[in-house]
């Protein structure tokens, strides 16, 4: 099959022939159908987080099922699934807890032992199959806890953007910080993750939603898809507009870049007593300056690990959410490309032109 692999870091993304071992007992194997292009695959290509190589990239995507092992009852061939990285083992303190994804045993439970084939290999050498996945490929080979799945009339492209992106901003809102009818929500960066989070908080009842970006054409969608109130901060000083639009500070604020700054102006934003979470993946390293008298008005900042997703039983919830109408996600979608295009989408997304490529397999 063809896959875009990664074989030097930094660097871009080589297509190659990879090779892919059938089902064992618990795997699925899947025809991609699409793969979206997320910030976090760039974050390892530019080497802000370590991985192995040579790595069949790519994590969000939906597909079809094409074959399964011996023990899998949850699938068979033809059903329709989206994949996700949070997954889980189902028997951790973090899973009987109903936080599955913090699973700290899907790295034992979920992969193939050291003595067992790889499942992903290139001229007969193994190759690392990334956060479970490797989705940049006309096939995947996964456990069966790394799908979810669902029905057949939701279109597999804008499905593939619930499996990371759209499940991570609005599990943000949803159940990392549950925003409340009637809150004020301040949304830091309005990518694929920032645009999820403000529909979010729309559909929650936030009574005010403020996007923060410094690209224009992105702060317009985020009003067409819910945002009361837009800043550009390459104009303005974001902080201090948020506070005088809100009198003082919003409720629940939302990092979804990735950065030191706007983690900093997430938490500057808040009222006295609210939350700010941080969504983006801000490189390893990086640390966050916060003045330390906040706290005695009872300012909260914490961390949200692929929107605290319970994904089998969210992301079907999601595709209905899309297909009554209250979810947007055909305005997410800014291009459709092949494979063999696919570094040309990373550069795209580095200039901050694009709100969400898709790769799509025909």
């Amino acid at each position: 099959m063809k896959a875009a692999v990664l074989n030097e870091i930094p660097g871009e993304l080589d297509i190659e022939d990879v090779q892919i071992d059938k089902p064992g007992p618990r795997e699925v194997l899947i025809q991609t159908s699409a793969a979206g292009l997320c910030h976090s695959d760039l974050h390892f290509m530019e080497g802000k987080y370590p991985y192995m190589t040579p790595a069949v990239l790519g994590h969000e995507s939906a597909g079809v099922v094409e074959a399964v092992g011996s023990d899998v009852t949850y699938v068979k061939p033809g059903d329709h699934v989206i994949t996700c990285l949070s997954v889980f083992c189902g028997h951790c303190s973090y899973c009987t807890e109903g936080r599955p994804s913090l699973c700290s045993g899907k790295d034992l439970e979920c992969n193939r032992g050291p003595d067992e084939a790889s499942r992903l290999t290139i001229d007969g050498q193994p190759a690392w199959q990334f956060l479970n996945l490797s989705s940049f490929a006309e096939q995947m080979l996964v456990h069966e806890h790394a799908i979810v799945k669902i029905r057949e009339d939701m279109p597999l492209d804008r499905a593939s953007l619930i499996g990371c992106g759209v499940m991570t901003g609005v599990g943000a809102v949803f159940r990392t910080a549950r925003v409340e009818p009637g809150e004020t929500v301040a949304v830091f960066g309005a990518g694929g993750i920032g645009l999820a989070a403000v529909q979010a908080a729309r559909i929650a009842g936030a009574g005010r939603i403020i996007a923060v970006d410094m690209i224009d054409s992105k702060l317009e969608v985020a009003r067409q898809m819910g945002a009361t109130d837009t800043v550009n901060a390459g104009d303005t000083d974001a902080v201090g507009s948020i506070h005088e639009m809100t009198a003082g500070g919003v409720h629940k604020s939302f990092e979804a870049v990735g950065l030191k700054q706007t983690t900093e102006q997430s938490f500057q934003s808040l009222r006295n007593g609210g939350t700010a979470t941080v969504i983006g993946m801000i490189p390893i390293g990086t640390n966050i300056e916060i003045h330390g008298v906040d706290f005695l008005f009872e300012k909260k900042i914490q961390g949200s690990n692929m929107g605290s997703n319970q994904f089998r039983t969210d992301m079907p919830r999601l595709v209905d959410m899309y297909l009554d109408g209250r979810l947007m996600l055909d305005e997410m979608v800014s291009a459709r490309i092949s494979l063999d295009e696919i570094n040309q989408g990373f550069d795209a997304m580095k200039s901050g032109s694009v709100t969400r490529s898709v790769v799509t397999f025909d």
